[in-house]
């Protein structure tokens, strides 16, 4: 709607940076999927235990907590001293699940009796990378983490590799996509020196020629301990002055897993997707999509008619792109232009709230809907508009209504498409074709003509830039990837 207005490790990991400019950590498969709120009614209360570990621990410990909140699922404090924080019944009882970030010192009879009393009455537990190394001969401790890095352990280059779903029965994994070339560590041999039976939902080849083992090992594990849940990836590796590790967090699959995973220990379902935003399925790779947001930098956006990223109104919170209310900034665009397109995005506005989406947008004119065609983003109950309006979410903004869609309520995710080809466009809206209509035809030229588009050069661009709307209201989006046809 417009505005009447205007190491030896960090060798291994540059090497693979390569690759990854090339073929790009994966950014959201073809299907629809995620209606989730962006802000959860009840949070999960989530405690971080770190302070100490032989990786980066003080990166890991806040790229956990960015990876659980912006999901909206979870309430999440950290710790930097746990032997007193699990000591105190008090404190310790205010979390539904922990995390546990630490490879150091035992934390002493207290903390430790109270940690597995918590997990038996209980607790979650998740155990993440490095936490299988720590405390070596507490039983109970290596019960609760089943496979644990002790002598004979080991893993080979840091490398992109699949990690292969075995198990779609257990909540984690249900309808969960494999993680396809997700770059980390590979651990392997890890040991089973209390004799557990552990759950594995998923496992990757620990190829010889990384300097694995050539077997498959375990890279999801899963058990109940009392009446605990305790969920163990040695996924997320991150080393100390090796920047570039820090990958292995910033995959849009890792971060999905490790976000189901807290969920499940802490509840003992997963409400959350199964599929992550930011994300590029190999399906879409196939078909050429590319992402135009990573989740967390500004990379290839800017301010309209401007030449850099706003420095007010817009930011990039919780993984997506979002518009402050009243924040101004003006509309975001990319810097790149597009002729035939298609383009799959999600969002989410805030109740009242107001957006668009507009495409084939030249920079000649005050307004990017100047030159613009624009797919509406709207809350269409809060404003009191017909679901099928020429002004409602997922219109033809002002000249095509959309027929037969369902919207998710504002505070939730929606997904959308908008396919280009010359003049034909298309709208979708979760997955149902909404609007099909040519803005070349005569009837559509004369439509235009009564409308007040026909003062300026509305749809005659072969080419232009996706341009998001600053209305003034908040708005979120993500998972925004493009493919361009011949």
């Amino acid at each position: 709607m417009h505005r009447t207005d205007t190491t030896p490790l960090s060798c291994c990991v540059a090497a693979f940076l390569a690759f990854l400019m090339l073929a790009s950590v994966p950014a959201l498969p073809a299907q629809d999927h995620d209606s989730n709120p962006v802000h959860w009614e009840k949070k999960i209360p989530t405690l971080i235990l770190g302070g100490a570990n032989n990786h980066d621990w003080e990166w890991t410990h806040e790229s956990l907590r960015g990876i659980l909140e912006e999901t909206g699922r979870f309430d999440v404090t950290i710790t930097t001293t746990p032997a007193e924080t699990l000591a105190d019944a008090e404190e310790l009882a205010k979390y539904q699940v922990l995390v546990v970030d630490y490879n150091g010192p035992r934390w002493g009879e207290a903390a430790e009796q109270a940690f597995v009393a918590a997990v038996r009455g209980g607790t979650g537990v998740v155990i993440v990378h490095a936490a299988n190394n720590a405390f070596e001969g507490w039983k109970e401790y290596e019960e609760i983490c089943m496979l644990l890095w002790r002598k004979g352990t080991g893993h080979g280059r840091f490398h992109p590799f699949d990690v292969t779903v075995i198990d779609r029965e257990h909540p984690v994994t249900a309808g969960m996509p494999d993680l396809h070339l997700h770059a980390d560590e590979l651990y392997h041999r890890l040991v089973n020196s209390q004799a557990t039976e552990p759950r594995v939902l998923a496992q990757a080849m620990s190829a010889k020629e990384t300097g694995g083992t050539g077997e498959n090992e375990p890279m999801i594990l899963v058990r109940t301990y009392g009446e605990g849940r305790v969920f163990h990836t040695p996924l997320g590796h991150v080393w100390k002055n090796v920047p570039a590790s820090r990958v292995s967090h910033r995959d849009p699959q890792f971060r999905r897993l490790l976000a189901r995973g807290t969920e499940w220990a802490a509840t003992g379902t997963c409400q959350l997707s199964p599929t992550p935003p930011n994300w590029v399925s190999p399906e879409e790779r196939e078909l050429g999509f590319e992402r135009i947001f990573d989740g967390h930098s500004t990379d290839g956006w800017r301010g309209y008619r401007q030449e850099g990223f706003p420095a007010q109104g817009w930011s990039v919170e919780g993984g997506a792109l979002v518009h402050a209310a009243g924040g101004g900034g003006g509309d975001l665009v990319t810097t790149s232009a597009y002729g035939d397109f298609e383009l799959r995005f999600e969002w989410a506005v805030a109740e009242r709230s107001n957006s668009g989406v507009i495409y084939r947008v030249g920079e000649t004119e005050p307004a990017s809907y100047h030159t613009g065609p624009e797919y509406q983003v709207l809350d269409d109950a809060g404003f009191g508009v017909d679901a099928d309006g020429p002004t409602s979410t997922g219109s033809l903004y002002g000249l095509v209504q959309p027929e037969g869609k369902q919207l998710h309520p504002a505070g939730h995710w929606n997904t959308g498409r908008i396919v280009v080809r010359g003049w034909h466009v298309e709208h979708w809206v979760n997955g149902v074709k909404v609007v099909d209509a040519d803005l070349g035809t005569d009837s559509m030229r004369e439509r235009i003509a009564s409308t007040k588009f026909a003062q300026w050069p509305f749809a005659t661009l072969d080419s232009g830039h996706v341009a998001l709307q600053d209305h003034g209201d908040a708005v979120r989006y993500r998972s925004l990837r493009i493919r361009t046809f011949e």
